[in-house]
């Protein structure tokens, strides 16, 4: 949970100064969405899920969720911003809320998902390992 809030915290401020210097704010999004990205596999990896899976194994669900996720933030912005005049700033702040949500469940239940134990009783065997 501190992972995301140091990330999140540093990638709006990060947003905030970039647009106020003129920045566009999709082009500040954008380009913040991949350090946010790139900052957010490590700390997550290592520290919130503390996950000891390969990097092959966590790195392309990690970039196929993050993938989607950019998607979903930039048509966000694309409408609520560009066709419905709402402030950019505002439309990023639950932009970052919503998605980094999303992005928690998607890496807790997916991306760094413990596999199931042998004999633990998941994965269609009974406690016989049958």
């Amino acid at each position: 949970m501190m992972a995301g809030l140091i990330t999140n915290g540093s990638v709006y401020a990060a947003y905030l100064l970039l647009t106020f210097a003129d920045m566009g704010h999709k082009t500040a999004m954008s380009l913040l969405f991949v350090a946010g990205m790139m900052l957010s596999y490590n700390m997550n990896k290592r520290w919130t899920f503390a996950s000891t899976e390969a990097r092959e194994a966590t790195l392309w669900r990690f970039v196929a969720a993050y993938a989607a996720a950019y998607v979903l933030n930039f048509l966000a912005m694309w409408v609520a911003v560009d066709r419905m005049g709402i402030p950019h700033y505002l439309v990023q702040a639950v932009n970052i809320v919503v998605i980094s949500a999303l992005l928690f469940i998607a890496q807790k239940y997916w991306i760094f998902a413990a596999a199931p134990v042998a004999g633990s009783g998941l994965g269609g065997c009974d406690s016989a390992g049958r």
